[in-house]
């Protein structure tokens, strides 16, 4: 280990029960740092919920992790889906560029897979890298398609 360099330590959601204990010391008389000695926490955690708190904004924490801007790409769903109905051996890069000159919004090709991942689509491999039979071997990529439920 070099020397100053901690290890990275994942932090983990605090029960609500806590943050309402906390909230209610405070409340009560206690100084938020008292608090905070007391319940085991930060005293920015403390600090950050009695203001939350105070604010009428909550007094439970908010979720951890999962997608938070895929609203953004969703909201042009229709418009893809209609581009690939319109060519269906349209690439991602052509369907970004077509969102950026057509409705000036910005997308990474990435971005828009998986908005076409979420809606059961997927791109039919080239035939070529398939080594299952002749026959699929020798039919062309027709790109994206839907996946049978």
């Amino acid at each position: 280990m070099i020397a100053g360099v901690g290890l990275a330590i994942m932090t983990r959601a605090l029960s609500s029960d806590l943050r309402r204990r906390a909230i209610a010391a405070v409340s009560s008389g206690m100084t938020r740092r008292a608090a905070a000695e007391r319940f085991g926490v930060s005293a920015s955690s403390v600090i950050r919920w009695v203001a939350e708190w105070r604010a009428r904004v909550r007094e439970h924490a908010l979720r951890q992790g999962g997608d938070r801007r895929s609203h953004r790409i969703e909201a042009w769903s229709s418009v893809l889906l209609a581009a690939i109905e319109a060519r269906a051996d349209i690439s991602l890069v052509e369907l970004a560029e077509k969102l950026a000159t057509d409705h000036g919004v910005r997308f990474a090709p990435s971005t828009i897979w998986r908005c076409l991942d979420r809606h059961d689509m997927t791109v039919k491999k080239n035939g070529a890298r398939q080594r299952t039979d002749t026959a699929r071997r020798r039919r062309a990529a027709r790109g994206p398609v839907r996946q049978p439920n």
